[in-house]
């Protein structure tokens, strides 16, 4: 988990949560190269896609950045929500940005690596986000990770942002992508495992 960090305010800027109890409440957007918030537009799409899964779901935010999609979910009505980031500037904002009424009961901030999170965690999840960097090649070490039976729920769904030039995804053979669209150079993908 994060250990207490001090804030610092260098954000470039602000995002807003779009529905649910937090609805236009305002996220801080930290100066890091190569991060990306969800905007809006897609962020209303993959909630849409997920219409009725999240309210009660336990969710993951891997590659969290600034929360935007598990934030989101939490003001949607997840049950918990797990916020992994690497990065100590990420993760001072990720603390910030969710300093919500009744987040401290939802949101959990860990200050760790993808992979190993995932080699620590024993818990089941719902619904897995899944934004990394797209400079770095992670998702078929992540996607190992998570077919190994441990830490998916049974009909769990994964959303993934990647570069179009990453097609196609190294997805394990029994899971599906159901959703797809893409927005300039990110492809947007909804799988069901």
């Amino acid at each position: 988990m994060c250990k207490h960090l001090p804030v610092h305010n260098n954000s470039r800027g602000r995002i807003r949560i779009i529905g649910g109890k937090w609805k236009r409440r305002k996220l801080a957007v930290p100066v890091l190269p190569g991060l990306r918030p969800t905007p809006d537009a897609s962020r209303e799409t993959v909630f849409n896609w997920l219409s009725g899964l999240v309210e009660g779901a336990a969710c993951l935010d891997l590659f969290a950045g600034t929360g935007a999609l598990g934030l989101e979910a939490a003001s949607r009505g997840a049950a918990r929500v797990d916020l992994v980031d690497s990065h100590p500037v990420a993760c001072r904002t990720l603390l910030r940005n969710s300093m919500l009424p009744g987040g401290e009961f939802i949101v959990h901030v860990h200050q760790c690596d993808a992979i190993r999170y995932l080699e620590s965690v024993d818990s089941g999840y719902d619904i897995v986000f899944l934004d990394p960097p797209f400079a770095k090649a992670v998702l078929e070490p992540v996607f190992s990770r998570l077919s190994d039976g441990r830490i998916l729920n049974q009909r769990a769904m994964i959303y993934v942002e990647t570069d179009r030039t990453v097609l196609p995804l190294p997805i394990p053979a029994d899971w599906h992508i159901i959703r797809q669209s893409s927005c300039g150079i990110v492809n947007s993908l909804l799988i069901s495992t």
